[in-house]
């Protein structure tokens, strides 16, 4: 299992890293990204503070991914700081998408699925055709969640994902230690998104080294 999309104390999290760390294992997950919110003034810090806990991540059994998530970022920064962010050391860059319940600015999804520096854009929300057109053309992965709020626009995400050909990824966006998902929970979530069995199969199975070597 992984889980490409969670927070710690180092943003608006609950659990140390390590913590997170260890709860993912105890539920099997294999690979876990922490991405906490990120812009400007925290970006390197997230990166270093992250990439100290990669020791006790290989104790546990778990492939940490050291990421961010940029949040709220104007739009015609988001190259740059993504671009920053992978130069700082991150495995992986998660863009913090125009979900439904968050005054996001407009621009924020086209500008994140346009970027060979982001990896997945998070709870796209009600995400354009075109702009999902352009995530699978840059290889940036659309998230279906199972975050209260932003999953109400799943059934959307997992359409028009379908319809540009684009990669989709099954995250918690976990604050808190009963955010994280156990096995059957992913799996619910991926078909309550309208995913059918072999999609579903196909997005929680994803070959996440093939997803970051893009």
């Amino acid at each position: 299992m992984y889980d490409l999309h969670t927070h710690t104390i180092l943003s608006d999290g609950e659990l140390l890293p390590t913590e997170l760390v260890r709860r993912a294992a105890v539920l099997g997950y294999e690979t876990l990204a922490v991405t906490d919110h990120a812009d400007a003034s925290n970006l390197r810090h997230l990166v270093e503070a992250v990439s100290s806990v990669r020791e006790s991540a290989r104790c546990y059994g778990v492939g940490l991914l050291v990421g961010v998530e940029l949040t709220h970022v104007p739009p015609s920064l988001i190259p740059a700081f993504a671009r920053d962010a992978k130069k700082f050391g991150a495995d992986i860059v998660v863009v913090h998408g125009e979900t439904v319940v968050e005054p996001v600015a407009p621009g924020t999804n086209r500008a994140a699925c346009a970027c060979e520096y982001v990896d997945v854009l998070g709870h796209p929300g009600l995400i354009a055709i075109e702009d999902a057109r352009a995530a699978a053309e840059h290889g940036v992965a659309l998230e279906i969640t199972s975050r209260a709020g932003h999953n109400r626009t799943n059934g959307h995400v997992a359409r028009v994902a379908r319809e540009a050909g684009c990669l989709l990824v099954i995250d918690s966006d976990t604050h808190a230690p009963s955010d994280l998902m156990s096995k059957e929970g992913r799996w619910a979530v991926a078909l309550g998104a309208g995913l059918t069995e072999a999609e579903s199969r196909e997005a929680l199975s994803v070959d996440i080294n093939r997803l970051l070597q893009k």
